[in-house]
């Protein structure tokens, strides 16, 4: 990571994973070509899940054991550090074009980037597991229909985990103060 002063904690890491709306899944294809894909993931502990068709062009990728890549972001922003009167007089006496570019052109963020192997699950126990983990995640208050809607859901989706090998986390924020946080 080349901006050592943003890295965060693992910890910090889990959580933006946990806060993010979706993960990008990239992985190289037989042609060394990239492919990534947008998906809608649940964590449980160092693994994470996600559900998919049984066929097309993601699951002829997702080969037992494959190193892929899953980027999160999450608390994206554009903050308002300095109101535009004051940016005015600055520019207008010859100053604050030193800060154009790092206190008004500029976003908050977190971030996690997740290396690991894909996993097919395979046992129906474990794959009702994982989609009710995932499904708690992403539409908790019906949760009450999840049986009647799993059916034959089970037969037609392929489930994956992907066990985290290695989690790098980053993040720009500012305090009240317009400083930027260190940690």
């Amino acid at each position: 990571m080349r901006r050592k002063d943003r890295e965060m904690s693992v910890e910090f890491g889990l959580e933006v994973i946990d806060r993010s709306d979706f993960g990008v899944l990239s992985l190289v294809d037989a042609h060394c070509e990239p492919y990534s894909v947008p998906l809608s993931i649940a964590r449980d502990g160092m693994s994470l899940y996600f559900h998919s068709a049984r066929s097309g062009v993601k699951t002829n990728l997702l080969t037992e054991g494959k190193r892929v890549r899953v980027v999160f972001v999450s608390d994206v922003r554009v903050p308002e550090l300095i109101e535009n009167d004051l940016l005015d007089q600055m520019l207008a006496e010859g100053s604050g074009r030193d800060v154009l570019g790092t206190k008004v052109f500029t976003t908050e963020f977190a971030s996690a980037i997740v290396t690991g192997r894909i996993s097919m699950v395979e046992s129906d126990d474990a794959k009702r597991d994982a989609l009710r983990l995932i499904s708690q995640r992403f539409v908790p208050g019906k949760m009450a229909y999840f049986d009647a809607a799993l059916g034959d859901a089970l037969a037609v989706t392929s489930i994956y985990s992907i066990d985290i090998e290695e989690l790098t986390a980053k993040r720009k924020k500012f305090a009240a103060s317009g400083e930027e946080q260190r940690s």
